[in-house]
This record gives structure tokens, sequence and C-alpha cells, in this order.
């Protein structure tokens, strides 16, 4: 290899699906920024359960753009299918309702666009973390609340 296509590559910092391409990419120097655009892109991957670096996304077609297209509408399509499975104590249940599946999808929505906040491409365009954390604690809070109004005992 040449020394510059050496050079580009020994210059790639973080880990490829999780490094924010507008910093780490070009070499910049690491920032906060940086680590809220790797715990967006974590965020998705654990409520979507597909890795950024799945194969069906390719170069120009990341995690994050999946996500960002089904949202809000399709947004049960790109939800891991286990965090919708109805069950208790690991057992089918038959007793959670309709609403029940909505609350929890609106959930995981909320969960998913502060994911998308946090992974914008470009730094400036990213929600600060501790406004991410306030969205978060916000939705489990708003999350408890709903279930306690459906019946069902808050964590």
């Amino acid at each position: 290899q040449d020394s510059e296509k050496s050079t580009s590559w020994g210059s790639m910092r973080g880990t490829i699906g999780y490094a924010a391409p507008a910093e780490y990419g070009l070499g910049n120097e690491v920032s906060i920024h940086g680590d809220v655009y790797s715990y967006g892109i974590l965020l998705l991957e654990m409520f979507t359960g597909k890795r950024p670096t799945d194969s069906r996304f390719g170069e120009s077609f990341g995690l994050h753009k999946y996500v960002q297209i089904a949202l809000p509408e399709r947004a049960a399509e790109v939800i891991d299918r286990d965090l919708l499975a109805e069950t208790e104590d690991g057992k089918e249940s038959s007793s959670n309702s309709n609403s029940n599946m909505d609350l929890r999808i609106a959930c995981i929505t909320s969960v998913l666009c502060t994911g998308i906040s946090c992974s914008q491409e470009r730094p400036t365009d990213r929600i600060q973390i501790g406004g991410a954390l306030k969205e978060l604690l916000a939705i489990r809070d708003r999350f408890d609340k709903e279930l306690c109004v459906e019946g069902e005992p808050a964590n």
C-alpha cells in the first residue's frame, strides 16, 4: 500500500459504526460531541436490535438513517421484536392490552428520537448529553406514570 492510504487508516479513531464520522473519521480531536454520537448509536442499537455495521445498511445508509426514516409513523417496524413481545415473567401474557402495546411503542419511539438527536452527523446539530439524559428521564417517568394509569405497578 502507498503511504497516503496507510496514513489515513492509521489516523482513524474509534470503533467503526460508533465513531462520529465528522470528527474521528477525519482524524480530528476527541471531544464530548463524539461521545454523544456514540451514545446515540448505542441507543439506536439497543432498541432496534440492529448493529450500525449491519451489512444491510451499506456505506451511505446507516443505522441512524434507517431509524430516522421510519420515525414516527413506522416505528414499530424498526423496534426490536423482543421489546414488543408481550411477556410476564418470561411467559406469554394475554392480559396486556392494545393500549399497553401502544404505550410501549410510544415510549421506545421517544427513546429512538433521543438516539437520533444524539447521532446527528454534524457535532453542532447534536443534543448535549445533559439534554439527552433529561429526555430519557422524562420518558421513563412518563412511561411509569402511564403504566400506573393502566393498572400495572410502576417499577
